[in-house]
């Protein structure tokens, strides 16, 4: 038999095969069965290869079993005593389906008695943080998806290196991926050699063996620092300067973060503990069985924490749930806006019964996929009446949602595809009228550095663009 023909009935059948396994994976939408069929049956060998390595969320057999074996033998969540700490009696029960979802994502309830403060911006947050590590007496835990060895991000190591020397246990993750160079430089075996314990989420090691085992490209997005179990931080800050010298023609970086004392610290540290057991040899269980620290008064949050190991679709529903329940006004920042379909419908679906709904984008991205497929959106958003800010006062990196001056979520979550499926995120969402009015004044401060996009100029843009605009969105299930 010619060796072509083999050739050629050996690649038939490899797509066949392919598209069988397309067709019957679990938790696929049909837009992204069909991109992935298009591109193994268009893209002779290069389609089947893209489709074996980027095609499935997997982060391999072995992880899965150790993040299954971490959460199923940590302890309960103890009850928060007093009167105020079942959250839900703080909460109106028109809120209560919101936090309800929640809880079947992280399996955490809303905690009353929390405290919170808005910081300034990115400088004041690492220096809020580094004031609250000086402070540390117990422990300190810190997750950051990219730390940089700048300014922030060595006053950040120094921070955890004095803390160390004077008797608190600091445990320091960093992703891999993310936080490569830092990890790679002489600053982590600095931080190792002080003392302090050190551990890399999702190591890559040998990229080719790690793409045998699973994606290359899920990765733990979280950024949180517990200060002795009282102290927490949320919201969209890494560890590095507004400038961020990585990608510097985007600057400043604009971000948002909170600080939160009460029982949703132990939320948190929950959060940090599966991650920390997980990829270090240490159980920190005991640390979730201490008294629960909690104010007088204070407002119910709860932490919802997402991944590619938890519930499919968990964070779009989350989004999802929020837009549906707005009832006058929808506020939201995001840097990243790549939706599916049910959740660009929900937006529409608030402008179209209402609601005053506003987006604010980053005029200038530093994706030029995500900025391009972003703009695809545009237009039906437009048409059902939600108003679209871009912002040009740098890169609006503040993942924020504040919902009829009520209700608040802000973390590190964004609204595209890879924070929907592929990276593990913390988020906090919280019912307080005063809280969410701080972060409500914030995302007005970033209107007033951004221009309305409007329908007409959407109608302007050229054949070309749209054309281009929307096969970057075509191509977002497959990304």
């Amino acid at each position: 038999m010619d060796t072509l023909l083999i050739g050629t009935i050996l690649h038939v059948v490899a797509v066949l095969l392919t598209i069988v396994r397309v067709m019957t994976r679990p938790h696929r939408d049909p837009a992204s069965r069909i991109a992935w069929i298009v591109v193994v049956v268009t893209v002779p060998f290069v389609g089947i290869i893209a489709y074996i390595l980027l095609g499935e969320t997997n982060i391999g057999r072995g992880r899965i079993a150790r993040m299954n074996r971490v959460v199923s033998g940590m302890p309960e969540f103890p009850p928060v005593e007093g009167e105020g700490g079942d959250g839900y009696l703080a909460i109106p029960e028109r809120y209560h389906h919101l936090f309800r979802s929640g809880t079947s994502v992280s399996g955490f309830s809303p905690v009353g008695k929390n405290s919170g403060r808005l910081m300034e911006d990115s400088n004041a947050t690492i220096d809020s943080m580094i004031a609250d590590i000086d402070a540390a007496t117990n422990h300190v835990h810190l997750i950051f998806y990219i730390w940089l060895a700048d300014n922030n991000g060595l006053k950040m190591v120094d921070a955890v290196i004095r803390a160390t020397k004077r008797g608190v246990v600091c445990r320091v993750m960093a992703d891999d991926l993310g936080s490569r160079k830092i990890i790679k430089s002489a600053h982590w075996k600095k931080l190792k050699k002080a003392g302090v314990h050190v551990a890399r989420a999702l190591p890559i090691q040998n990229p080719l063996l790690r793409l045998l085992m699973g994606r290359i490209d899920l990765r733990n997005h979280r950024k949180i620092l517990i200060i002795d179990g009282r102290i927490t931080y949320c919201g969209s800050q890494n560890c590095a300067d507004p400038e961020f010298l990585v990608k510097a023609k985007f600057a400043p970086w604009v971000d948002a973060m909170i600080r939160f004392e009460g029982p949703i610290v132990r939320q948190n540290q929950y959060l940090f503990a599966s991650d920390w057991e997980s990829y270090a040899d240490e159980n920190i269980n005991e640390l979730l069985q201490s008294p629960l620290c909690a104010p007088e008064n204070g407002f119910p949050a709860q932490v919802i924490g997402t991944g590619p190991t938890m519930r499919y679709s968990a964070m779009p529903e989350i989004f999802e749930t929020l837009f549906h329940a707005a009832r006058r006004e929808l506020l939201i920042s995001t840097p990243y806006y790549v939706p599916d379909e049910a959740m660009q419908n929900a937006l529409c679906a608030a402008a179209w019964r209402g609601v005053k709904t506003r987006l604010i984008l980053p005029a200038r991205n530093d994706s030029w996929i995500v900025g391009g497929a972003s703009r695809s959106y545009y237009r039906d958003l437009l048409v059902a009446g939600v108003e679209i800010y871009e912002y040009s006062g740098g890169l609006l990196h503040t993942k924020s949602i504040t919902l009829d001056g009520e209700i608040t979520l802000i973390g590190s979550a964004n609204m595209d595809r890879r924070s929907f499926e592929l990276n593990y995120e913390n988020n906090i969402l919280l019912y307080d009228p005063l809280m969410t009015a701080a972060v409500y004044e914030r995302q007005q401060m970033y209107l007033t550095k951004t221009h309305r996009v409007t329908l007409d100029h959407v109608n302007s843009w050229s054949l070309p663009r749209r054309l281009w605009n929307n096969t970057l969105a075509m191509l977002g299930p497959v990304l």
